[in-house]
């Protein structure tokens, strides 16, 4: 078996040819996308969807909530509802940032949770919207496995989706396990936070109010605030705009949209409002946000069936 440096530099060798090109890269695996990056990236907006983030080279950095998430070598991210946050990079030519990106599948996920039962052991931590973790031998070897697997088209159809089960089995019973699956099993307050940013995330562009949103809940708009901030490090129409302009900043990206028709789009009547509103958040306005991002950030292609707005 290979010692940890030597199992890091092979998965940097394997990611260097399975992710030539900069950017993201597909793989033979729904759900399962490789990352290269050949330069830094300023702190920028963005917002994830739930999923895993396997940093092999190169350096992240997350910040939510006056929390600093680093996310490297050493340190995978696992996120378990969408948050929005600023995030850079560390990356260059000769030492380019790759990663592992798994969407998460929330069924296979679900299925875990019920076949580890009780176990896993009991949870000593509360539930978390996004963990970074460290990687520890066990979760190395089988990612290490994993892309051996996607070298070979074969070994990728008939071994890949084991080989993600189990990724998400080392995720699941690893250093942060019990919060990630007490935020996956969805109870309690979490879980109510929960069903609200589903919601949110398919009705952004509908008239939405923070009383229905406490009443989705099923909480009062005083505690339905309080909970909401300790899970999205926001409030929840803060939520709710941040998730306008990012879905807005999508639109114009993948499909060339104006801004105007962007705006409308994600439920802004005002253009002038959007406008403002987009300038607040992203730095820029939205024509030199849109080629700034061109530039500079590796924007993938959106994931088929996501319940989630996502820039990841």
């Amino acid at each position: 078996m290979p010692t940890q440096p030597q199992a890091q530099a092979r998965m940097v060798e394997l990611l260097q040819a399975l992710a030539a090109d900069e950017g993201y890269t597909l793989t033979a695996l729904s759900g399962v996308r490789l990352l290269r990056s050949d330069r830094p990236l300023a702190r920028t907006p963005v917002l994830y969807d739930p999923g895993i983030v396997i940093v092999c080279q190169g350096v992240k950095r997350g910040y939510l909530g006056g929390q600093v998430y680093q996310y490297d070598a050493q340190h995978y991210l696992a996120v378990s509802v969408p948050v929005p946050f600023t995030m850079e990079t560390e990356a260059t030519a000769e030492a380019p940032l790759l990663a592992i990106y798994l969407h998460l599948d929330l069924q296979l996920a679900a299925d875990l949770l019920i076949e580890l039962g009780e176990r896993a052991g009991s949870c000593e931590s509360p539930a978390q919207s996004m963990m970074a973790s460290p990687m520890q031998g066990a979760l190395q070897a089988t990612v290490l496995r994993l892309l051996e697997a996607l070298a070979d088209p074969l070994e990728a159809d008939v071994l890949g989706p084991s080989l993600v089960r189990e990724l998400y089995f080392r995720v699941l019973t690893g250093a942060q396990g019990a919060a990630m699956r007490e935020a996956l099993a969805m109870r309690g307050r979490f879980g109510r936070i929960g069903k609200v940013l589903r919601h949110i995330h398919a009705a952004y562009a509908t008239a939405l109010d923070v009383d229905a949103l406490a009443a989705e809940a099923e909480m009062s708009v005083a505690t339905f605030h309080e909970h909401f901030r300790s899970i999205t490090g926001t409030s929840p129409m803060q939520y709710v705009k941040s998730t306008r302009l990012h879905q807005a900043r999508l639109l114009m990206l993948r499909q060339a949209m104006t801004a105007e028709a962007a705006s409308l789009a994600v439920g802004y009547a005002n253009p002038s409002q959007f406008n403002r509103e987009f300038k607040r958040l992203f730095g820029l306005p939205p024509a030199a946000e849109v080629a700034r991002m061109r530039r500079s950030f590796a924007l993938p292609a959106p994931v088929e069936g996501a319940v989630f707005v996502s820039s990841h």
